[in-house]
């Protein structure tokens, strides 16, 4: 279990692109899972799309990488701190199922797959009502942070 508290320690993250509330299960070096709840305040859905509002696919695999990220950040005993960050270095595979709308509840499952040379590739797949609405294979790297 690790809650806002511990999320806000672990990620860089900040409204509006914080996409995780809670962990709800994490096996270090294995699994995470955590959800976000999606509400008709989040700030895209004014624009995507007016009067019919979707959550954008880009942001579900955001928050999967963001899930993917505390998942790595336990496993190593460490945040990314002022000094480095965690980038996304490829998304293959990832196909969206069903629309994610207001009052979800976006469940977010992610599995490393391996990690080599400094890549992490996890397995990700987002639910709701236990129904896949998106999955996608992700890689990230960590690198200093270069604000030049």
């Amino acid at each position: 279990m690790m809650n806002i508290h511990k999320i806000l320690k672990l990620l860089p993250h900040r409204y509006p692109f914080l996409l995780v509330d809670r962990v709800t299960e994490l096996v270090l070096g294995e699994r995470i899972r955590a959800y976000k709840n999606v509400t008709i305040n989040e700030p895209f859905f004014t624009g995507h799309f007016p009067g019919k509002p979707v959550m954008p696919g880009v942001l579900v695999l955001e928050a999967l990488a963001q899930a993917a990220g505390l998942l790595s950040f336990e496993t190593m005993g460490e945040a990314p701190g002022d000094d480095k960050v965690f980038y996304f270095v490829g998304i293959d595979n990832a196909r969206f199922k069903k629309p994610v709308v207001p009052g979800d509840q976006l469940v977010l499952e992610v599995s490393i797959d391996r990690i080599r040379g400094g890549i992490h590739k996890f397995k990700g797949v987002a639910k709701v009502d236990d129904q896949v609405v998106c999955e996608a294979e992700l890689m990230c790297t960590m690198r200093p942070f270069d604000t030049e």
